[in-house]
């Protein structure tokens, strides 16, 4: 099993439940959920911001996105600009599915020290 390193305290992700994988600019990070939130804090500009790929915003951005791209690029809308639309909306699906098989397989769900 492949170990997984937070970004921001450069310490071990221990499962999937503390886990938050995050996105900047075409790089998929791993931090832990704490981590996450004090690394939101320190930015200032939005274009150094990391977006979070996994958890509740993440699948529905995932599903949004997936439903968009099907769309347009199986069907006539819009026509090459419909095309257009749809291979850019692929980008936050391929995201995802890179953080779910490059990071988040390679933990276990829930810690043994966690389990009752």
């Amino acid at each position: 099993m492949k170990h997984v390193i937070c970004h921001y305290c450069k310490k071990k992700v221990k499962d999937r439940d503390e886990l938050v994988t995050a996105s900047n600019w075409f790089r998929i990070k791993p931090f832990h959920y704490k981590c996450f939130k004090e690394q939101e804090q320190e930015i200032t500009v939005s274009i150094n911001a990391w977006n979070p790929v996994n958890g509740p915003a993440g699948n529905l951005s995932f599903i949004i996105m997936f439903v968009l791209a099907v769309w347009m690029l199986f069907t006539d809308t819009l026509g090459m600009i419909g095309d257009l639309i749809g291979l850019v909306a692929l980008y936050p699906v391929f995201l995802r599915i890179l953080s779910f098989v490059l990071i988040e397989l390679t933990l276990p769900k829930i810690s043994t020290r966690k389990k009752r």
